[in-house]
């Protein structure tokens, strides 16, 4: 049995509905997602940090705050530095997730430090490999409206509740990326038991 770690901050909501169609995804391919929703102090338990380095994957997750994560997450981050000296978490497969009121808002930021983190872990980042949905017909509703590639990107809007946002077609794409990376997980755990 795979099994993914969900890692995220949500401040008002929008965070975690993206982060329930990422579990979504990653049920639908037979994984077990064990998630981990930081809480508003960025401290998480001993059980959270056992679960992390027991995972086959990673998915990070947060809002973008100040073209960058929230600070909760950022203390989660710099709380893995005893991980990161053994490198317990390297060779995991690796993906990340943001939300932001703009369409752009500064997203890619977010996303650059996220990769950033899970390559000095050593891990695996994969991307959504969505096609961007760009033509004139295109709406929020379809898949990868805003364009995203090297992690997922949704929008919700300054005065939308998480009910209104993030948008129909970045929860689709949420739900195809805990797919991606479930299955990736599956693969290389397996490949990584026959080089063993």
């Amino acid at each position: 049995m795979t099994n993914i770690a969900i890692i995220y901050y949500s401040g008002y909501g929008h965070t975690a509905k993206l982060a329930e169609a990422v579990i979504q995804g990653v049920r639908d391919k037979g994984a077990t997602p064990f998630e981990i929703r930081i809480p508003d102090d960025g401290v998480i338990g001993d059980a959270d940090w056992a679960a992390i380095e027991a995972a086959d994957g990673l998915i990070y997750g947060s809002p973008t705050y100040m073209g960058n994560v929230a600070w909760q997450f950022k203390r989660f981050a710099d709380a893995s530095s005893k991980p990161w000296l053994k490198q317990a978490w390297a060779e995991k497969i690796a993906g990340g997730f943001t939300v932001s009121a703009s369409t752009v808002g500064d997203k890619g930021e977010t996303m650059s430090w996220l990769i950033t983190f899970a390559q000095q872990h050593g891990q695996l980042w994969v991307g959504p490999a969505l096609l961007p949905n760009n033509a004139l017909s295109h709406t929020p509703d379809d898949v990868n409206w805003s364009g995203f590639s090297t992690g997922l990107m949704g929008i919700a809007r300054s005065d939308s509740t998480p009910e209104q946002g993030p948008f129909p077609g970045d929860l689709q794409a949420g739900r195809l990326y805990g797919q991606r990376i479930a299955e990736l997980a599956a693969h290389h755990a397996i490949a990584r038991q026959v080089a063993a």
